[in-house]
């Protein structure tokens, strides 16, 4: 069975010589740079071959929602042929240098309908990443804000990148950003933890130190 993602990487990695072989161009982007603009239909379909990147939602109050992450070995924004309003409020941006596979739309439809290994790894990528906003609508929205976090954690832990282990690369903001919690009650909630030595905190950074006895605090959807 599998659990939700917030981190998307590698699901294309069998691809990747099959796209360097096809029509697209080949963009790098710096740290902080957007990969899409404000306000920038989705038009374009990019792989990542390094590097990641972060998608949120910009809200008018100035306020931001982290939605997810990606890194390399997968596609973003995903394949489709229908425009979305919501999209013109989305912002991808670089968390470090980028390099990426960039793709048009009637390029990528080309190689969606003559290779139907690729169409079923898109339709399924599709999969996870609507099964991450059922989780949250479905379920994290019913629990507490240590839950919340718990869970978040949790699934951080396993949904990262090959080899990053235990430890979380994520400030407090981008905590409170993703669970749509104020700052306030992510500092109480990691205080708690440290406490319960369920973790350590750094700048930045957060390390898992028991991991079973995080898993005990998250609910069973999660675990």
């Amino acid at each position: 069975m599998l659990t939700p993602r917030y981190y998307f990487a590698e699901d294309f990695l069998e691809f990747y010589d099959y796209f360097r072989a096809q029509p697209h161009l080949r963009r790098t982007f710096q740290k902080g740079e957007l990969l899409w603009q404000p306000g920038q239909p989705h038009d374009r379909v990019q792989y990542y071959v390094s590097g990641a990147s972060v998608n949120f939602a910009q809200h008018e109050s100035g306020r931001r929602r982290i939605i997810s992450f990606h890194g390399a070995g997968t596609l973003f924004p995903g394949y489709h042929t229908v425009d979305f309003h919501i999209e013109l409020s989305l912002i991808t941006a670089a968390l470090s240098e980028v390099q990426v596979l960039e793709f048009t739309i009637p390029q990528f439809q080309a190689m969606f309908r003559s290779n139907p290994a690729l169409a079923d790894s898109v339709v399924n990528w599709y999969a996870r990443y609507v099964n991450r906003f059922l989780f949250e609508s479905t379920h994290q929205e019913f629990n507490s804000s240590r839950v919340k976090l718990c869970n978040l954690l949790y699934l951080l832990t396993a949904n990262q990148p090959a080899g990053a282990g235990l430890v979380i690369e994520m400030t407090q903001e981008d905590l409170a950003d993703i669970l749509g919690l104020s700052r306030v009650q992510i500092t109480r909630e990691l205080t708690a933890l440290r406490a319960m030595g369920v973790l350590s905190t750094n700048r930045g950074r957060l390390t898992v130190i028991d991991l079973p006895a995080l898993a005990a605090l998250c609910t069973e959807e999660t675990v």
